[in-house]
């Protein structure tokens, strides 16, 4: 049976059933610097944003996570800024903060939400993915659901995604402490899934476990297609950047492998930057057979066709991009140029608009 790995710019067929334990990389070329969009072609929704991290969007209105701490909701191309009260008083370390958050299905009625946030205790640092409810235009802390996922000096994961079977996935970094990766009692470096009462799913792959797959460096974006399968993205180490098709008990490597490299009971990915360069992918959409990324470093949106296996740059203009979020036919993406590492215009972050 055959096993299909792309490099962005080329596609190689590799077999994943060998018996080998050699670690094997082949020369990658760059993602297709095709532009689909320019400006001009796009709006901006909303502007001055402090360090947005997730995208949520109910009918016309936006919902998106600011690491300060902030859920900031825009209405009409305006920006105004809920509170958010938490237990746990937040972390201001590299790349910590409030970092996930999803609306609940039935946000309508409960004005409830899940977030994924980073705090210290005593000497520690830890995540956790708390339900919060709204309650007089400021977010309040109800229920912890899963803590001390956790969190080092850097890799903190942080994605949360309602998946199509109803249940809440979420992305745990290893925690700057690579070994956790391949221990399925730790949390940390693993895709998690849990029942929205914070329970373990009775059909996880690992009983009494939240620990959906395993063996990832620091995951930050999932997506579906309509058939259900599961895509996620992966920041590799300085470069090896990936996109890997997620099935329940599977391990994807991390230490022992990355990138292009392939192992015999270890999954490579579908798509990697390779050797010799990096996306820093985060948030991830599916639309229409492709999927589209948000690429941090790699200051782009990139397009991998999961038929034909190109990869394109759609966006690359705007800076450092953190999420991406598609309805009916318009992407929208928002930038990350405040978050320390990147070089902010007078009116960052943004959220954008593009017709698809």
């Amino acid at each position: 049976m055959k096993k299909q790995i792309v490099y962005a710019g080329m596609a190689m067929l590799l077999l994943s059933g060998c018996n080998t334990n050699e670690k094997q990389a082949e020369p990658v070329l760059n993602a297709e610097k095709q532009i689909g969009a320019v400006e001009g072609q796009w709006e901006v929704i909303a502007s001055k944003l402090d360090a947005p991290w997730a995208i949520n969007k109910l009918g016309n209105i936006f919902y998106m996570t600011e690491r300060t701490g902030h859920i900031a909701k825009v209405v009409q191309n305006e920006v105004m800024r809920q509170e958010v009260k938490l237990e746990q008083a937040l972390s201001t370390a590299s790349e910590t903060g409030l970092l996930g958050f999803v609306l609940a299905p039935d946000f309508d009625q409960s004005n409830e939400a899940y977030a994924y946030y980073t705090y210290e205790k005593g000497s520690e640092q830890f995540n956790r993915i708390v339900l919060l409810r709204l309650e007089d235009n400021s977010w309040h802390e109800r229920k912890v659901l899963i803590d001390e996922i956790p969190s080092g000096t850097y890799h903190h994961g942080g994605r949360l995604k309602l998946g199509p079977d109803g249940k809440l996935y979420a992305t745990a970094g290893d925690a700057s402490s690579p070994e956790i990766a391949q221990d399925t009692k730790i949390l940390g470096g693993k895709i998690l899934r849990l029942n929205l009462d914070g329970s373990v799913p009775e059909d996880n792959p690992f009983p009494h476990s939240y620990v959906y797959s395993y063996g990832h460096r620091n995951p930050q974006g999932i997506t579906w297609t309509q058939d259900g399968t599961m895509y996620a993205s992966e920041h590799g180490q300085s470069a090896n950047d990936e996109i890997n098709e997620i099935k329940a008990g599977q391990n994807y490597g991390w230490p022992i492998i990355e990138g292009p490299e392939k192992q015999s009971g270890l999954v490579s990915p579908l798509f990697t930057s390779g050797d010799g360069n990096t996306w820093a992918p985060s948030g991830v959409a599916f639309y229409n057979g492709k999927l589209y990324v948000a690429a941090l470093r790699g200051t782009a949106i990139l397009e991998f066709d999961l038929e034909t296996k190109e990869v394109k740059e759609i966006v690359n203009n705007v800076g450092r991009i953190r999420d991406v979020w598609i309805e009916e036919e318009r992407l929208y993406f928002v930038t990350n140029n405040t978050d320390g590492r990147g070089k902010p215009n007078d009116n960052d972050d943004q959220l954008y608009e593009l017709g698809l």
